[in-house]
């Protein structure tokens, strides 16, 4: 079997058990780097032959996957952190293994933008993973300008060296919204930074960013200007009934259920 194991994205600790069981259980683990894995590896006493597969020789790994799983041998597949595949290596190699018929799983875990989007606070019921853009302002931005009248949060992958440019190219092709930066996730220095496109983000850059923004519909919905009360009734009086009003206005604002639910407890059919 040829397993995809997601590895931790900071803390050692946010390995599962049974990623730990399947690569102590594998006969050779494929890696993007193999100098970043054997830390991991080590820390867990797991002693494995280890081949690279990374996005400069990706097809030339598959063909050996295929070979290795061919032989019968039990083989596992991870990236430097988080899950292989999404803004890592690895979808070149599924796409090799469809095609040739080969067996293989996902062992899941740690994942850096769906824990960025939890820490941001944004709204998490409808979103787009945009990963890595161009390092180019003028493709950067024509990329974001794809997503501009997606009425749901954007998330992204950035080095710390293109924040700024990544930032201002969303100022230019999405207008001033909400947005978070979310760097050193399960790390001693985590942090989750609010700031306004049109602002900027302030400090110098260190370590992989995810950047956060809020889609088109919270951006410039002018129901937010209302008091709490008032937007709750907006909706119900148009239909909703109270629960659903309550997710659409925290929705709206970018906040928890369990903000907007105390300025529901006084609203009774007689005010709708």
């Amino acid at each position: 079997m040829i397993y995809f194991v997601a590895t931790p994205i900071g803390n050692l600790k946010d390995i599962s058990l049974r990623a730990l069981e399947v690569l102590r259980s594998a006969d050779v683990i494929f890696c993007e780097d193999t100098r970043h894995s054997i830390k991991l590896l080590n820390a867990y006493d797991i002693k494995k032959p280890l081949k690279s597969c990374h996005k400069f020789n990706e097809r030339e790994a598959a063909e050996k996957i295929i070979a290795e799983a061919q032989s019968g041998k039990e083989i596992a597949i991870i990236s430097d952190a988080g899950m292989p595949v999404i803004s890592d290596p690895g979808n070149a190699v599924c796409a090799a293994l469809k095609e040739s018929g080969a067996e293989y799983t996902v062992v899941p875990g740690a994942n850096a933008f769906l824990s960025a989007l939890i820490l941001s606070a944004f709204p998490a019921d409808r979103f787009a993973f945009l990963g890595f853009l161009s390092d180019r302002s003028s493709e950067c931005r024509a990329q974001l300008e794809k997503y501009k009248n997606l009425d749901m949060t954007l998330c992204l992958h950035c080095a710390p060296q293109d924040v700024d440019r990544t930032i201002s190219a969303a100022y230019s092709a999405l207008g001033d919204r909400r947005a978070c930066a979310v760097r050193e996730i399960t790390k001693i220095h985590e942090e989750a930074v609010a700031f306004k496109l049109s602002e900027g983000l302030a400090g110098e850059k260190r370590g992989e960013y995810v950047l956060i923004i809020e889609g088109a519909g919270e951006a410039e919905n002018p129901l937010n200007s209302l008091s709490v009360e008032a937007h709750l009734l907006s909706y119900m009086r148009g239909g909703m009934d109270k629960k659903d009003a309550i997710k659409r206005v925290a929705r709206d604002r970018g906040v928890p259920k369990s903000e907007i639910y105390k300025y529901s407890v006084d609203i009774g059919d007689k005010d709708v």
